[in-house]
């Protein structure tokens, strides 16, 4: 009897046991959603937890757990946004945030809550302090100084304000400005100035002194134009060692397209020669921003673009020689390889992520039939010979000949050289064997930096034969060399400056750190060449004087 009677108890509990995990179990799903409910109330993120909500026990995400899957998410190579296809990250974050109940772990530091600056080349956003050392510059006096009043003979177009841009009569109906609505129109079917297309206006800003205005709002709204406008065809450029493609956007602009070909952390191998290394498109990039640092101005305006090749290049081409290289890859990617004189084969395709792929954009210049460029050939050229050198690499003396040659003979031209000189010491650029300008403002006027895909190829190694026309000539720009002298200094580190300007880019990260601090490196290298040459020469021979409009200045004056 007593035997029956435990039973009975036992039997008793069992079944209450049962029936509380049956409500427990009932009740799951309706706990979660009621949580998942409370998540969308807030925001749908639950990364600033709230103390109640802490207290809630099981019903919440156990913070430990999520934290540490979310740090080890966020260190996987994948999610690197520029590398990768935008399809599998979104559809890779759906799953983690249906896995993870899109929570990330709370800020913990202040700096984190700054608030944040847009920038209107669609580039990333970049927290106030750190916006302070580029505008620092930028007010600085070295930064500060005006150009002459230009006359018509100074600028590339003179615009007459009585004549309108006729979109129609050009054949180009429904043209669209940057806002992507089509361009306002006067009563008379005439486009207000205001509403030319942004690629339009650069080329009305260029004069005699520069590509662009020091704090022109029509660089921002190209950039952005250059990262957002549709692009409506594609064609590979004639010419040239590497596969590069002509793309045209819905306002009618054109930009010139290089794909990426290696990773920021790649090195050029020490065995490769400077004339067979790969174009980097990171490297135009970066190239545009050292180039508006040291206040030059000579490099076209260059963004980096994420482009779907299928969408963007492949359906868009009617060049059916670039079209017939497009293929699948084994690993089910899209690749195509175009056509051109050296790293153009299914060896060196360029494939996408699937069909991602990053490439930099730079704003074509004016046609050449409308503002037609000279070609020079650079003094100090290369032999781009595997056993030869040239006449510069044996002649020490080599640049008194020089300056005894138009058009290094007057004017600023050899001052132009010189700056060159250092703009392609700081990225490592061997690759500069011609240049050129403007033909209508003939020999008084700066040079343009084109091609500088070769540059950021070694942040171990610093180039030193690059500076010999420096070390040849000693002579230097006072603008240029009081600029070097202050990109060495600690609230001023080329390094730092680059590092923010870099951040609008939408490809950014665009150099790793070891390039950065190898332009820090090299600033320095530069000051000790002219310390050098100011020793030997003396201050007044080595640092030439440049007065405001620094090209018109120089005309007529020889150099010692």
């Amino acid at each position: 009897m007593i035997l029956f009677r435990k039973f009975r108890v036992l039997l008793l509990m069992v079944f209450l046991l049962a029936c509380t995990m049956h409500i427990m179990i009932d009740l799951l799903p309706r706990l979660e959603k009621r949580a998942a409910g409370a998540e969308r109330r807030d925001g749908g993120c639950r990364c600033a937890q709230h103390p109640a909500r802490e207290a809630q026990g099981w019903a919440g995400w156990p913070n430990k757990h999520t934290l540490r899957i979310l740090q080890d998410f966020s260190n996987e190579p994948s999610s690197n946004l520029t590398s990768h296809s935008l399809e599998k990250i979104t559809a890779a974050g759906d799953n983690k945030a249906e896995s993870f109940g899109r929570m990330r772990p709370s800020a913990g530091k202040a700096e984190d809550h700054k608030p944040l600056i847009g920038d209107a080349s669609g580039g990333r956003t970049v927290s106030g302090h750190a916006l302070s050392r580029l505008s620092a510059l930028f007010q600085h006096p070295l930064y500060k100084v005006e150009l002459p009043p230009l006359t018509d003979d100074d600028t590339l177009f003179n615009v007459n304000t009585d004549i309108r841009f006729y979109p129609r009569a050009t054949g180009n109906q429904g043209w669209h400005n940057d806002e992507g609505h089509e361009g306002e129109l006067s009563p008379t079917g005439e486009a207000n100035a205001e509403s030319y297309p942004n690629w339009l206006r650069f080329h009305i800003g260029i004069n005699r002194y520069e590509l662009y205005p020091r704090h022109s709002p029509v660089l921002d709204a190209l950039l952005k134009d250059l990262i957002t406008q549709r692009i409506t065809s594609v064609a590979m450029k004639s010419g040239g060692t590497q596969l590069k493609l002509i793309m045209t956007f819905q306002n009618y602009g054109q930009a010139l397209f290089k794909p990426m070909k290696q990773t920021r952390e790649q090195q050029t191998p020490p065995d490769f020669f400077y004339f067979s290394d790969f174009e980097r498109h990171n490297a135009e990039i970066a190239a545009f921003h050292l180039d508006r640092i040291l206040d030059f101005r000579r490099v076209p305006p260059v963004a980096g673009r994420l482009v779907n090749m299928t969408k963007e290049i492949r359906d868009v081409t009617r060049d059916k020689k670039l079209w017939r290289t497009f293929f699948i890859s084994p690993a089910n990617n899209v690749c195509f390889y175009g056509e051109c004189s050296y790293y153009c084969s299914t060896e060196h395709a360029l494939c996408g992520k699937p069909d991602q792929i990053e490439g930099s954009l730079a704003a074509f210049l004016p046609d050449l039939n409308l503002a037609k460029r000279k070609t020079w050939r650079n003094p100090w050229r290369r032999s781009y010979h595997k056993r030869k050198k040239a006449e510069w690499e044996v002649d020490p003396d080599y640049c008194d000949e020089v300056k005894q040659t138009p058009p290094y003979d007057r004017g600023s031209r050899l001052l132009d050289v010189m700056d060159m000189t250092i703009f392609d010491f700081l990225m490592g650029n061997m690759d500069r064997h011609h240049y050129e300008t403007f033909e209508k403002f003939g020999n008084d006027t700066f040079i343009i930096h084109l091609d500088n895909g070769r540059g950021f190829g070694k942040h171990s190694h610093d180039e030193l034969s690059i500076l010999v026309p420096l070390s040849q000539c000693c002579r230097v720009r006072k603008s240029t060399y009081l600029r070097i002298q202050l990109l060495a200094k600690e609230e001023y580190h080329l390094s730092s400056l680059m590092e923010e300007s870099l951040l609008r880019d939408r490809l950014s990260p665009v150099l790793i750190q070891p390039h950065l601090q190898a332009m820090d490196r090299r600033v320095r290298l530069v000051l000790q060449v002219l310390a050098g040459c100011i020793e030997k020469e003396g201050y007044v021979n080595v640092v030439e004087e440049d007065l405001v409009g620094d090209t018109a200045s120089h005309r007529g004056r020889g150099h010692r």
